[in-house]
């Protein structure tokens, strides 16, 4: 069974940082996509970020741009999550979630794991 699993968050002050890691496993089929989300109490889930593992490519939503950077391991089915100047409004739990399709926004993903609470006090 594929499973993802993510981990790295905490708690950190305003401006702080923290990187967040999504180690996959169980895939018999390369992933092509792999893509960050939060949800904030009281709020929907959004998208952050996600990378395309086959081309590199990498998107990210316009709130995190210059501050966030995901990056890619493919021999280790790990996605990483680079999360600088920390913002109280960042707080959330982050889950990663994994498809067999590019990244696109408003994509419906196939696989998550479970989410890692992230914590930006002001």
């Amino acid at each position: 069974d594929v499973q993802l699993q993510a981990s790295g968050g905490g708690f950190v002050r305003t401006g702080g940082s923290l990187k967040l890691s999504c180690i996959g496993s169980g895939f018999t089929v390369e992933p092509k996509a792999i893509a960050w989300f939060r949800q904030a109490p009281g709020k929907e889930r959004e998208g952050v970020s996600c990378i395309n593992r086959h081309d590199g490519r990498v998107y990210y939503t316009e709130a995190v741009k210059g501050r966030f950077t995901v990056s890619s391991d493919n021999a280790k089915y790990t996605v990483y999550l680079q999360m600088d100047d920390l913002k109280p409004e960042d707080t959330a739990v982050y889950y990663c979630a994994a498809d067999y399709v590019d990244c696109a926004a408003n994509s419906v993903m196939l696989y998550w794991g479970e989410g890692t609470q992230v914590t930006v006090s002001s």
